[in-house]
């Protein structure tokens, strides 16, 4: 097999160097995007933000319950990555718990919003009360 043939076959020779990765050590209490904006940069640090290839993502979530509650779990994991290797770090940790507790508040009244109940009447739904989609004129904004 000639030289171009191997080569094309993606072998590396017998002698080649490993890969050598690096990555950055964070300080005790870094600093830290707010939750939108790190959603956005992929990474709650600015210490580890690099954009692949120089390319930078500045386009916002949509304002939506949803969005916001996926910023919030975005946020709390990327935490709880830093607060395995940071154990002692207060401020994190307060933040962890903040996010946690803004993250419930977020998906209690996401389910509240997504549950139709009667009123007062927590054990039936009002589904079936809704306009149906073809109903257009009960349907439309007033």
């Amino acid at each position: 097999m000639n030289a171009k043939k191997k080569g094309s076959q993606g072998r590396l020779p017998a002698m080649a160097p490993l890969a050598n990765p690096y990555v950055p050590f964070q300080m005790e209490n870094p600093p830290r995007y707010e939750a939108g904006k790190a959603i956005i940069r992929g990474t709650l640090y600015p210490g580890l933000d690099l954009p692949f290839m120089g390319q930078v993502n500045n386009q916002p979530l949509p304002d939506t319950p949803k969005a916001a509650l996926q910023t919030l779990a975005f946020a709390i994991q990327e935490l709880a990555l830093y607060l395995d290797t940071h154990r002692d770090d207060k401020d994190a940790l307060e933040q962890y718990r903040a996010y946690q507790q803004m993250y419930r508040k977020c998906m209690e009244a996401h389910h509240r919003q997504m549950t139709h109940h009667h009123e007062g009447r927590e054990d039936e739904y009002e589904w079936l009360c809704d306009p149906w989609p073809w109903e257009y004129a009960a349907n439309k904004e007033v």
